[in-house]
């Protein structure tokens, strides 16, 4: 049996965090398998990330937990101009490229699951900035409740 805790309790609460999130991912796209939860929540953090300036994508790194936060910095790579798609359909294919063949035809459900998810666990005000500085039709993708 492994074990999980590392008795360092910032550590144990970091790991408990990112695993709390990936369950509730996992509920959000009724799956059982939080591996898959993981990839999805990682593509759409990277997309999302990249359509972001860098002040934007560092104001929401830290509101995500410490191991979210990490999966989310992955492979960043910092652009004073962030990429431009405009359309729903052009973000659900980053997704779908950065996902398992078996798991990209549901890109537009997993990007929606994911912004659902944030906004859920993250500050209302801080995700209402994110949301007002993407293009009209890409807010689309986050839920209503949400949306400005």
């Amino acid at each position: 049996m492994s074990d999980t805790h590392t008795h360092i309790p910032a550590l144990d609460h970091s790991v408990q965090q990112a695993n709390l999130w990936l369950k509730k991912l996992s509920e959000e796209l009724h799956s059982e398998d939080r591996h898959d939860a993981y990839r999805v929540l990682r593509a759409v953090l990277h997309v999302l990330r990249d359509r972001l300036t860098p002040e934007q994508a560092v104001h929401l790194g830290a509101q995500l937990p410490t191991i979210v936060r990490g999966i989310y910095y992955e492979g960043s790579r910092i652009s004073a101009k962030p990429d431009n798609e405009r359309k729903p359909a052009d973000f659900a294919a980053l997704v779908a490229a950065e996902l398992p063949p078996s798991m990209a035809r549901d890109a537009f459900r997993a990007t929606k699951a994911v912004f659902s998810l944030l906004a859920q666990e993250l500050d209302p005000g801080e995700t209402a900035k994110i949301i007002a500085t993407l293009p009209v039709p890409l807010r689309s993708l986050w839920p209503a409740a949400k949306a400005v």
